[in-house]
């Protein structure tokens, strides 16, 4: 029997496989795809989650960025992080960096599909398409639509407000030494400098539609990447995911599987490392129920500043977003440096 298996191979599932091989747990992570695994992602963390991928010793190249800018027809307005640089980088690079830190520590990387998880007093067992993997601990980081989390019904109704993200990279070389938000009537454009001649654009919207017809909504944007090549668009959502709590008996669950409000304040690689040494620090000690009081305390700012914007930004009040944050400078920055802290 192994001390803990980690469902889902991505960066959450990665860091809390790094984390626990580090502390003597011997680790097994199961991950049904190989290689670097790429998804819809804003691509920019914030100096929080750049201090804590430093901790995990993965180093990945990206490209560096100061702060936050908000944008719309009318005004721009920026704010410079206090607390060091923000990290643009391919989810694809951070993959293969966090990747080679959980081989490095120790953990087994196995290549198969998860069936099932089971339980009893002692131990939990992982159901694979090949073999069954007995564990004192399982960790659920099997991404925003957690197949675990919902056969162990832990999720809640989402509501009616839905959100979808989209991704797409265009190789053109960076403009801006800020991550810029794009404000429209209904959606967000991210454009994130991943690379020297290369930038990431993401799309927040509750809106469905094609990438061309979102990016319509933002003319100066739409006219900068005009005539530059861009890789395939990736889409992810709804994103909003309510969970009952964040641990089952000895099934803890971790990163996106964990619940997850929106990406419009940037913060949920961040989290995921540090919900991660949260969850390992819980079974070192064996006590999964210490993991659900911790990972509310590590995340209530986030998801308090993270449910106020939301909830300015789908109602009424979403056009004087960025006017307010223009006419407030001072607030604006306040609240980006509480998030990137």
């Amino acid at each position: 029997m192994i001390d803990l298996a980690v469902i889902g191979g991505g960066p959450a599932g990665l860091a809390t496989a790094i984390h626990a091989a580090r502390a003597g747990l011997q680790t097994v992570v199961v991950e049904k795809r190989s290689g670097p695994i790429d998804k819809a992602c804003g691509e920019g963390l914030m100096p929080h989650a750049t201090r804590q991928l430093e901790l995990l010793g993965a180093t990945p190249a990206g490209r560096p960025f100061r702060g936050v800018a908000y944008l719309d027809a009318r005004h721009r307005v920026t704010a410079q992080f206090d607390s060091g640089t923000g990290l643009g980088v391919r989810r694809t690079t951070l993959h293969a960096a966090l990747l080679d830190a959980a081989v490095a520590a120790g953990a087994d990387i196995v290549q198969d599909s998860v069936r099932a998880v089971s339980q009893d007093d002692d131990a939990a067992t992982v159901h694979t398409t090949r073999t069954d993997i007995r564990a004192r601990y399982v960790a659920a980081a099997d991404g925003l639509h957690s197949p675990i989390r919902a056969g162990l019904r832990l999720e809640r109704p989402a509501g009616r407000a839905r959100r979808w993200g989209l991704k797409r990279h265009v190789a053109v070389a960076p403009w801006s030494e800020f991550v810029e938000v794009y404000w429209s009537a209904d959606t967000e454009a991210y454009l994130t400098p991943v690379d020297d001649d290369c930038v990431g654009i993401a799309i927040l919207t509750s809106r469905q539609a094609r990438f061309e017809q979102h990016l319509a909504a933002f003319p100066t944007l739409r006219d900068r990447l005009d005539g530059h090549a861009h890789g395939p668009d990736r889409a992810a959502g709804p994103l909003r995911q309510r969970v009952h709590r964040r641990t089952a008996g000895r099934v803890l669950l971790v990163g996106d599987a964990a619940g997850y409000v929106d990406a419009l304040t940037g913060e949920g690689l961040g989290l995921a490392f540090a919900a991660s040494r949260l969850l390992v620090d819980s079974v070192v000690a064996d006590r999964p129920q210490d993991y659900e009081r911790q990972w509310r305390r590590a995340t209530r700012r986030y998801r308090l500043l993270t449910e106020g914007m939301l909830a300015v930004g789908t109602s009424p009040l979403r056009s004087v977003v960025v006017p307010a944050a223009a006419r407030f400078p001072r607030l604006f920055a306040g609240a980006v440096n509480l998030l990137a802290d």
